[in-house]
């Protein structure tokens, strides 16, 4: 029979909100990098297009 689960301890809980911190950070460099390549691959050409 399995054993009941035990509650998080807390050295548990500080490693699990720094993974999460460290995964959101990651996300956010990447959205950065993905518009900053986005804007240079566009240049200036985007304010010269036809309406």
């Amino acid at each position: 029979m399995a054993e009941p689960l035990q509650p998080f301890s807390p050295d548990d809980l500080k490693r699990r909100r720094r993974r999460a911190i460290m995964m959101a950070l990651a996300l956010v460099a990447l959205v950065v990098i993905f518009f900053i390549s986005t804007m240079v691959r566009l240049g200036g050409n985007v304010a010269e297009r036809a309406l």
